[in-house]
């Protein structure tokens, strides 16, 4: 039999939540830590459409096994003294939009890791909570990413004897206000750094075989980097989107970011900015991966610098636009 959770009476007026939700991260930049992260991350039937039979033994006796003790040196190559990067910008950047938005509770969650969706959520129920809007931090929607945050919202509430109010912000990627923090975050490298001979939009990538079974994660990836382009008055030749942290061996959305710095750099492309415009705060994929082994795979071929554009964080611009973005979806809620 299925267990209601009951839910306190508010001793007030109802009460607005805003829960704003990033993808997640390990406690700690240890192997055991990261293994309990990509256990959690990896079992999502969102993020990997495997059959279990065959994809949990895989999971169990050789990816986490190899993988988790690299991918903890990686993180703590990056670690911060307040903690995981992602975690750290996404708080700063929720701080932020609480100040922006005071008549709401806002609270940071993680989709794997902590501070899980679960827990927040329940604080909330204690707190009175009657409506929710869900904001993941995903500006392009993927059934495994925004998709999987919703999953997450519904398994908890579910459960509840008085369920909240609910409302969920699907994508925002061609949202004004959020291309407007972009493109100010573009010029400002400009400003500082001159423009090197190529823009580089990367976006994390996905099998191929999701965008075939209907995912509009490419067709957003396309429409955002090419309104930014317009925005920063960029050329067809002189900028590129390209796909990353591909997985496995099944083919990924492609140009692969990777390969085509390789490609870049042996046509004789000397420098590029890279931007990675699908990931509202700094982490691994960025900090790690773009920074450091694509600028090596860059220079390897031939080229000589790859500026990595940090992602927009709790700047002002990226603050105004999620903060407005909020306040449009809460509009016509009684208070």
């Amino acid at each position: 039999m299925k267990r209601y959770l009951d839910a306190p009476t508010p001793s007030g007026p109802g009460r607005t939540a805003l829960l704003v939700v990033n993808l997640g991260t390990p406690d700690a930049p240890t192997a055991g830590a990261v293994r309990r992260y990509l256990a959690q991350f990896l079992h999502d039937h969102r993020v990997v459409e495997l059959t279990r039979w065959l994809w949990c033994p895989l999971l169990h006796f050789i990816i986490l096994p190899l993988r988790s003790p690299r991918v903890a040196r990686n993180y703590a190559s990056i670690w911060m003294d307040e903690g995981s990067p992602l975690l750290v910008h996404s708080r700063r950047l929720a701080k932020a939009m609480q100040h922006a938005l005071p008549d709401v509770q806002l609270r940071v969650a993680m989709r794997y890791g902590n501070p899980s969706i679960p827990d927040v959520l329940r604080k909330l129920q204690e707190e009175g909570m009657e409506r929710l809007l869900v904001l993941p931090l995903y500006p392009q929607y993927s059934a495994s990413t925004s998709g999987s945050v919703l999953d997450a919202v519904a398994k908890e509430i579910t459960g509840w004897r008085r369920t909240p109010d609910l409302r969920f912000i699907a994508d925002y990627h061609v949202d004004p206000a959020w291309l407007d923090a972009l493109e100010a975050r573009v010029r400002a490298h400009w400003d500082l750094h001159g423009r090197a001979d190529q823009l580089v939009m990367s976006f994390h990538g996905l099998p191929k075989r999701y965008e075939k079974a209907g995912d509009p994660y490419p067709r957003q990836c396309e429409a955002g980097a090419r309104a930014l382009a317009a925005r920063l008055g960029l050329g067809e030749k002189e900028w590129r989107l390209t796909y990353q942290s591909r997985f496995g061996r099944e083919e990924w959305l492609q140009p692969y970011t990777d390969k085509s710095l390789e490609a870049m750099a042996r046509e004789g492309v000397k420098t590029v900015d890279v931007i990675c415009p699908g990931f509202a705060a700094d982490c691994l994929e960025t900090l790690e991966e773009i920074a450091v082994e694509n600028d090596e795979v860059f220079r390897g071929a031939g080229g000589q610098e790859l500026r990595y554009i940090s992602a927009l964080n709790d700047e002002p611009g990226h603050v105004a636009a999620l903060s407005a973005l909020a306040r449009r979806h809460l509009q016509g809620w009684p208070h």
